[in-house]
């Protein structure tokens, strides 16, 4: 692996395949009553979330521990940053404390790739603007591979905002790499203009696609990221792009539904759908750690789990 993650396209089919085999080893952790390995000790990692984030910021920290690493959390809101502090002397703050790696979430896309520059330690992005989210992406796969087994040829359906979504980027670009074809379902609002050069499908009617689809991700409806009418109403959007009890009748017998959280609850997914049987919202939570696990284990090089794991 690179000495980050950026990005979803900086693994290649190898790479995405040893951090799904290692999150696969690591799982076994979870099962005991003891769930901690020492294979990070003595490294520290720093959470440096410039977006509020329960959900991420949470399964990294648990991740990290789990694997014995020292965890500093550093929230923007009440720390130098609100007092005007650039990213850059942040990161050579933390340099100077020592950060064997630094999950960064920021609301500018590319403040990643621009950390990667100033610190020795490794960088991984836990979400930047409207760019990506690649260990959402690697979760997701996770999920989805311990469901329905090897990914090749797989149709995953991805519908709603993707204009404003980093998870949908991150998706495609590693579900292509895994050999999933992908499909995006939206509203030509909600669609970006580049979508065209994308390793992926592109279809405006749901209920079309949903037949021969292997997973349905639903994705938020980012209402804090627009700008503009980007459809009707609510009322409309939800008739037309809604997951509902009777969108998976059509779905075959063995297909499943996702949604990377939080859920606009009777907007783009109906309760019980989301509380239903083929849903794995819940199981992509306690996958987000055991993948961070995987992601932190090997950008830090931790001991041989061999061992460990027995």
């Amino acid at each position: 692996m690179k000495r980050h993650l950026i990005s979803a396209a900086d693994l290649g089919r190898d790479d995405a395949l040893l951090i799904l085999d290692t999150a696969d080893e690591l799982a076994k952790i979870s099962e005991r009553s003891i769930k901690k390995l020492p294979t990070l000790r003595g490294r520290t990692v720093v959470n440096l979330f410039f977006e509020d984030s329960t959900r991420t910021r949470i399964s990294f920290e648990a991740a990290a521990k789990r694997l014995s690493a020292d965890v500093i959390n550093f929230s923007a809101k009440g720390s130098s940053v609100s007092k005007g502090e650039s990213l850059k002397d942040t990161a050579l703050t933390l340099e100077a404390m020592g950060a064997d790696a630094v999950v960064i979430r920021h609301g500018a896309s590319g403040a990643p790739h621009r950390l990667a520059g100033w610190v020795r330690g490794s960088v991984v992005n836990a979400g930047d603007g409207t760019h990506e989210h690649p260990t959402q992406a690697l979760l997701d796969a996770f999920t989805m591979r311990r469901r329905l087994g090897p990914l090749d040829g797989r149709k995953v359906t991805i519908v709603g905002d993707v204009l404003h979504s980093r998870v949908a980027r991150s998706n495609v670009l590693l579900l292509n790499t895994l050999g999933a074809e992908v499909t995006l379902v939206a509203p030509p609002t909600l669609l970006p203009v580049t979508v065209d050069s994308w390793p992926c499908e592109v279809s405006y009617d749901l209920d079309s696609v949903l037949p021969k689809s292997d997973v349905v991700m639903m994705l938020r409806v980012q209402r804090e990221r627009m700008n503009a009418a980007f459809f009707p109403t609510e009322r409309e959007y939800s008739r037309r792009y809604g997951l509902d009890r009777d969108r998976v009748a059509k779905m075959h017998d063995e297909a499943i539904v996702m949604h990377p959280g939080p859920m606009n609850r009777g907007m783009e997914i109906a309760a019980e759908v989301a509380d239903s049987p083929r849903s794995t919202i819940v199981e992509q939570v306690a996958n987000g750690v055991t993948t961070r696990m995987a992601v932190l284990y090997l950008l830090l090089g931790g001991a041989d789990l061999g061992g460990e794991i027995q």
